[in-house]
């Protein structure tokens, strides 16, 4: 077919399609067909520019979504459509994007292989810290998503400078995750993208489209494995680490139903990756050890001679059902005991992944974010020295802080309101919380003394802002905060004084993540 005929069986398939469809929205389509098909695909699931699906843009308000389209996104292919279209178009294009694809899109094996990019060159640079780390030590490298203009900015921690600022693509989501030796960082988008870039060398190494809307990825402890949670479809995508290339398809169905995948995350001492499921009350575990005992399936006449019905371990699902959904989870220090909960039920659940059942209630009111939960060690008025570990929360201005031993809450801290994230480090004796979800409060971040468990001291932003996300250095000595504008910055932080000593500009920085911090597992930051 020659590129001609392919445009005129488009613009034919484009026509058909409109004559069978209501005027109104025979009126909505030829507006996308016009001014957003050529970027975000014919049916919407994205091309240069990102999908446009409900699930996509859960995170971006629809009042947003029409100033994005009247005046374009700075420092990105999106252009202003403001002197093009007339406000009731706008409001129009919105109403139809936030709508719901029927059927739902299909993404399998064959759309998953044929998004596969790969450059042979860059898998085959150096494994040696290249001349544009300028010297920098590269585990106490900065990644910051800057999710402004969708770009990834990388600091020398010690230096606290940028070296290098690079394209990401749309909305980054679940946090990046790191190769063992902290050389290769591995990206996931929203829109189910999934990258690999060579921190070393400062370039992309691979790309896969491995979901149409994702909610994290998980690296193995081996460094060998990518497992991907996706929202849609409903499965967990195994990939081959070195060039991102599709392994398995794990399809999240049950006899229950289909469901999403809540959060995925790797349990490295066990050889395996965990999965929670958000519609069906399960969690799965997932080992990626080849020498992993075969898992029983249906009825078993002895265990011991495999007498019955087993199937191989290594990426094949062993179950855990529960009496609720867990929305979020945190790993015990072990790795053999998940805390978990639901945003809709009063109380967490402790899940023993070796018996597979749950073991204790948490008293864990609100909506607690236990993705960024945090331990460390505490000596109660006895003098003994406990493992605590403390989660903020969704929907009150509270930090729960929790004996790992006895499962029993220590202390309930009051904040000034809805906070995201809570982050440490083992060499400080603060922790630090936001509460980016209040409306009077989001400019605010509170101090908490990790042994008398108080709040002792603020560090503001100009009313209106918000600041929120603290990651420290690899030596625990400043901590870096997250002005979370535009024209935002990041805030260096003496750990010790708690005065600010300097910012670096950036563009809406949501995130940052320091390569030690993460791939040594820090008992101050998430994993």
């Amino acid at each position: 077919m020659t590129r001609r005929t392919g445009r005129l069986a488009c613009a034919l398939v484009a026509v058909l399609a409109t004559a069978s469809l209501p005027a109104a929205a025979a009126e909505v389509q030829s507006l996308y067909q016009e001014h957003c098909m050529a970027c975000h695909g014919e049916s919407r699931l994205g091309g240069i520019g990102p999908a446009l699906l409900p699930e996509s843009l859960e995170r971006l308000r629809r009042g947003d979504a029409v100033k994005v389209i009247r005046e374009g996104r700075v420092a990105t292919q999106m252009p202003p459509f403001g002197d093009k279209l007339g406000m009731d178009e706008v409001e129009k294009l919105v109403e139809w994007i936030y709508t719901p694809l029927e059927p739902p899109p299909a993404w399998g094996e064959a759309e998953i292989r044929a998004s596969h990019l790969f450059d042979p060159v860059a898998a085959k640079l150096p494994a040696q810290p290249g001349p544009g780390l300028r010297g920098a030590d590269p585990l106490n490298l900065f990644v910051v998503v800057e999710a402004g203009d969708h770009h990834v900015s990388l600091l020398d921690g010690d230096r606290l400078e940028r070296l290098h600022r690079f394209p990401s693509r749309y909305a980054l989501h679940g946090g990046p995750k790191f190769s063992p030796d902290g050389r290769f960082v591995y990206f996931a988008s929203r829109d189910g993208w999934i990258t690999k870039y060579d921190l070393y060398n400062l370039v992309v190494v691979a790309e896969i489209r491995a979901g149409l809307n994702t909610r994290n990825a998980a690296v193995s402890g081996d460094g060998k494995w990518v497992m991907v949670g996706n929202y849609l479809p409903h499965n967990l995508v195994v990939l081959d680490a070195a060039d991102l290339s599709l392994v398995k398809i794990i399809p999240t169905v049950t006899k229950a139903g289909s469901s999403r995948v809540s959060a995925v995350y790797d349990a490295a001492p066990r050889k395996s990756f965990v999965a929670a499921l958000k519609d069906v009350p399960e969690v799965w575990e997932i080992s990626y050890d080849p020498d992993a005992r075969p898992i029983a399936e249906g009825l078993v006449h002895d265990y011991q001679y495999q007498e019955g019905h087993f199937k191989e371990a290594m990426f094949s699902p062993r179950r855990t059902r529960l009496v609720d959904c867990l929305d979020d989870f945190f790993f015990t220090q072990g790795y053999d005991t998940i805390l978990g909960s639901s945003r809709s039920a009063t109380r967490g659940q402790v899940i023993q992944l070796d018996v597979r059942q749950k073991i204790a209630d948490l008293d864990l009111p609100g909506m607690p974010h236990l993705g960024s939960g945090i331990t460390w060690k505490w000596k109660d008025p006895s003098g003994r020295e406990r493992t605590v570990m403390a989660s903020p929360n969704l929907n009150e201005g509270l930090v729960t802080v929790i004996d790992l031993n006895t499962y029993q809450t220590i202390r309930q801290i009051r904040t000034l309101g809805p906070g995201f994230f809570l982050r440490s480090h083992e060499k400080s004796r603060y922790a630090f919380t936001d509460s980016m979800m209040s409306r009077d409060y989001r400019n605010t971040l509170q101090v908490i003394d990790k042994q008398n468990l108080e709040v002792v001291a603020q560090i503001e932003a100009d009313r209106g802002q918000t600041l929120a996300h603290v990651e420290f250095t690899r030596d625990g000595r400043y901590a870096l905060a997250s002005l979370w504008e535009l024209d935002g910055a990041l805030l260096v932080i003496d750990a010790q004084t708690l005065k600010e000593v300097k910012r670096i500009p950036a563009n809406k920085p949501v995130g940052k993540y320091n390569v030690w911090n993460k791939i040594s597992r820090s008992e101050g930051t998430s994993h």
